[in-house]
């Protein structure tokens, strides 16, 4: 959160509880489909991703990792975001260089967000690339994944 940003913002961006369990539940039994395994490092990562009020850095996740307070070593988090990230279950912003869980449904798919300069939520949205993948197409180029994250202020922050 930026230093300007003095303003309440409501609920946290998080999930908790009942709605963290299902979380964690759909990512095991889409783990179990394809056949890949949500270790118990894999998970508990997954689930900081998951509770967190916006993105987190590597070292943020290091820290908070251990239930007694103790955190991880940085191989065991940065192993468990290549795997999430690979399986779509989390992304990378660039910017911040932090990492947030994809709330898209769809198991894979183009990235887009919104992040906001003064509180630094970051909202996930699916774009529209399509016209944009097709010339890629006709150019004879295979794209793999688009990122686009656009910046400026959320609703909350123009109105405080």
């Amino acid at each position: 959160m930026s230093e300007a940003c003095r303003h309440d913002h409501g609920s946290p961006h998080g999930i908790h509880g009942t709605e963290l369990a299902a979380a964690l539940g759909a990512a095991e039994a889409r783990c179990a489909a394809e056949q890949e395994r949500l270790t118990p490092p894999r998970r508990r990562v997954l689930e900081l991703l998951l509770g967190a009020e916006g993105p987190l850095k590597a070292y943020d996740l290091i820290a908070a990792y251990g239930d007694a307070g103790e955190p991880a070593k940085p191989p065991t988090v940065y192993r468990a975001l290549e795997f999430l990230e690979r399986l779509g279950f989390a992304h990378r912003i660039e910017s911040l260089n932090a990492y947030v869980p994809c709330r898209m449904e769809a198991e894979r798919h183009s990235a887009a967000f919104l992040i906001c300069d003064c509180c630094g939520a970051a909202k996930e949205f699916e774009p529209d690339f399509s016209s944009q993948l097709t010339a890629a197409a006709s150019a004879g180029y295979a794209v793999r994944s688009v990122t686009l994250e656009a910046r400026g202020l959320c609703g909350e922050c123009q109105g405080g």
